[in-house]
């Protein structure tokens, strides 16, 4: 089977496109071309606002950016003259989510969405999770069950790291700690940077360990899982305590990532095992993982190929498209909290719902 995943993060880089061929009795996968498309600055504007509009402009929004990837979505299938394909499955882009007031949202998951595309589309995986008593996230432990599981522990640094693997059988999932959220927000913030590359400017400052504490004695870390992060509670938690400090731009970064380490490493559990699949952006973040390896030495950081690293998102929803499309489970109680297992997600075709 044929299927492009489509991811947007909270980091607004841009919309990730995995196209793949998966083996639907197996899974086994091939990465067959992944492409991301970046978001114009207007657009990173919209996106980046949108958590502070009312509810009508952003069902605007909603409307506005589910043509908009819809457009994305066609060019995408015409520039890599995609022929063959059977399913798309779409996440959309997160403005709200607050799983404890019962309600997520990711635009971009109206019908309009499916417009002139002749497969099925899939989107709007959270909202099930939520409305079933679970966080909505982290949904990623289901491919990290079916397409990596030779690792122990699978880590994402995107907007925010999480993790999961395996105890007693059964499959485990948490987001950890704000990642790229934080540390692009003062890069640009600082240095008109949209990133710290390869983590240098962190690299070159001073850690202050009282910043770091403050950060650490956050009531979430105390929090068992499952539990989930949204920006809502980087500007509610995080930020504050942050502003509250007055330090050198580059020793803010370094201490930020002193504490993105510190809560990772608390996590790898090595009676779990000490192979690490570390994926997504922050992975290219050398001295966060520098820190990370310092910090646990017993356990094995695992960098896979460019391609799996910065997509493995992707192709995952379009794993979690194909699970509902056969009406299998795609969302783990385990992992989420929800009431029960789940297949969730909505169907479209050709701008309407299926």
């Amino acid at each position: 089977m044929y299927i492009i995943g489509v991811m947007s993060g909270t980091s607004l880089d841009g919309i990730d496109f995995c196209y793949f061929k998966i083996d639907e009795s197996t899974y086994d996968f091939e990465i067959i071309k992944a492409q991301t498309y970046p978001y114009p600055k207007e657009w990173q504007m919209k996106l980046k606002s949108a958590a502070q509009q009312t509810k009508l402009e952003v069902a605007l929004l909603n409307a506005e950016y589910s043509n908009y990837l819809n457009r994305e979505i066609l060019k995408f299938i015409k520039a890599e003259n995609i022929e063959n394909l059977d399913l798309i499955a779409s996440h959309g882009h997160t403005v709200w989510h607050n799983p404890k007031g019962s309600f997520t949202l990711q635009i971009g998951n109206l019908p309009t969405a499916s417009k002139e595309i002749t497969v099925p589309l899939v989107g709007d995986f959270r909202v099930q999770d939520v409305r079933l008593g679970g966080q909505g996230a982290p949904l990623v432990p289901m491919g990290d069950e079916l397409l990596f599981s030779d690792y122990d522990f699978c880590l994402n640094l995107g907007g925010f790291s999480n993790i999961s693997y395996k105890r007693n059988g059964e499959r485990l999932a948490f987001d950890i700690c704000p990642v790229n959220t934080l540390l692009n927000y003062y890069s640009e913030k600082y240095f008109s940077f949209h990133y710290d590359k390869n983590g240098e400017i962190a690299r070159s400052g001073k850690i202050y360990q009282t910043l770091v504490d403050e950060l650490n004695a956050l009531p979430f870390y105390k929090q068992s899982h499952p539990k989930s992060l949204g920006i809502e509670q980087v500007n509610e938690w995080f930020i504050p305590i942050i502003e509250t400090f007055s330090l050198e731009p580059k020793d803010l970064l370094a201490s930020l990532v002193e504490h993105m380490a510190m809560q990772i490493a608390n996590v790898l559990d090595t009676d779990i095992g000490k192979r690490l699949l570390v994926t997504g952006g922050g992975a290219y973040n050398q001295f966060l993982i520098e820190r990370l390896s310092f910090l646990a030495p017993h356990i094995e950081i695992i960098i896979p190929s460019s391609e799996v690293l910065e997509y493995k998102e992707a192709l995952i929803f379009g794993l979690l498209g194909l699970l509902k499309w056969q009406g299998k489970t795609n969302v783990l109680a385990s992992v989420t909290g929800a009431k029960h297992n789940h297949s969730s997600g909505v169907l479209f075709l050709n701008g309407a719902l299926l």
